[in-house]
């Protein structure tokens, strides 16, 4: 498989800088993670209405939610599975006309028939792309065995030379998962409490919380940091530029995988026509390719993915989205007053406490 690397990493910082979204069609603006403004992602809207919707960005969804209930509008957002309920339950979110959708049938069921992001027997979430956090490190630093466990992260060997993201959700599975829980749904008071433990030893040893794979390539490339809890692109982009980078999802308690899509914001200022031009943008098959190719990512259309090279998604460890949650601690949504914990002990951990 070719890995491309995109042209986001640049214009992805660049526009974090500047502290503004990218300015382009006014009347279709995309709440959404940094990076995925590259247009590879809605071509067909591009060809259709000649420019890219104006983005804005977040760092977690956390942040994203915050900004969204203080009152910032936008018409799409790009939340991942274990927000969504959280987003519905607020009100931020408007049900889906799945009959506008072109490709819903073709939708991965395991993703898009979750019972959690339905209200009422309507629909509020749009699977799009899938894939792992896992283990990633430098083989000019480490071997195989160096990470066969995720202890490895609360090695003091390793302080200075560590990076996880700075998101709660990778996080806390890297926390789960370290102590021995690959179902965090039904946590217990104590589990938590022996993954947040755990997160702060973790937190003696990391150099940075990184924020996007952009920034999160750079550490690695200089061998500053050696060892990241990372997903998919980061392997993926570094590799095809021949950087000695490798993912490694079989340690012994295993990795994480998750699911994000888009939804439709309620009280949408722009389009409601462009904002499905803009989704069945992202569902095309020639998204769906982009979305493997550059980024490493599996798609939630799920006839695309079927039809592309079963030895190229593979080796991607995207041969199937079972596949993928096998022997993985999958981000399902948690219920509400974990969650919330969860989100003010990672703040603690970060800040030294």
């Amino acid at each position: 498989m070719k890995f491309l690397k995109t042209a986001t990493a640049l214009g992805t910082v660049l526009s974090l800088q500047a502290g503004a979204g990218l300015a382009a069609d006014a009347e279709l603006t995309v709440f959404d993670w940094a990076g995925y403004e590259d247009p590879g992602f809605f071509s067909a809207y591009i060809e259709t209405h000649g420019d890219s919707p104006t983005f804005a960005f977040f760092g977690d969804e956390e942040e994203a939610f915050q900004k969204l209930r203080s009152g910032f509008r936008a018409d799409v957002a790009h939340p991942c599975s274990q927000s969504v309920p959280k987003w519905i339950e607020a009100g931020l979110l408007a049900p889906l006309d799945t009959a506008r959708i072109d490709r819903w049938g073709e939708l991965e069921p395991s993703f898009r028939d979750v019972k959690a992001y339905t209200k009422d027997g309507q629909n509020y979430f749009i699977p799009a792309d899938w894939g792992n956090t896992a283990v990633t490190y430098h083989t000019e630093h480490l071997n195989d065995a160096d990470v066969a466990s995720l202890q490895a992260f609360a090695d003091p060997k390793h302080q200075g030379r560590i990076s996880i993201g700075d998101n709660v959700d990778d996080a806390y599975a890297l926390g789960f998962l370290a102590t021995g829980v690959n179902d965090w749904t039904n946590a217990t008071d104590a589990q938590f409490r022996a993954a947040s433990d755990f997160l702060r030893t973790v937190h003696q040893n990391v150099r940075t919380y990184w924020s996007d794979g952009a920034s999160l390539a750079q550490l690695m490339q200089s061998g500053e940091v050696y060892l990241a809890w990372a997903w998919n692109e980061t392997y993926s982009t570094m590799t095809y530029e021949g950087h000695p980078i490798e993912i490694k999802r079989d340690t012994a308690e295993g990795a994480s995988s998750w699911v994000c899509g888009y939804a439709k914001l309620t009280n949408a200022p722009g389009s409601e026509d462009k904002f499905y031009d803009f989704i069945n943008a992202w569902l095309e098959p020639q998204t769906a390719n982009h979305l493997v190719s550059a980024w490493g990512y599996g798609h939630g259309n799920a006839k695309a993915m079927a039809d592309m090279n079963t030895e190229d998604l593979a080796a991607a460890g995207l041969e199937s989205s079972n596949a993928l949650r096998a022997k993985t601690l999958w981000q399902a949504p948690v219920p509400s007053a974990l969650r919330e914990k969860m989100i003010a002990e990672f703040e603690l951990i970060k800040a030294g406490f």
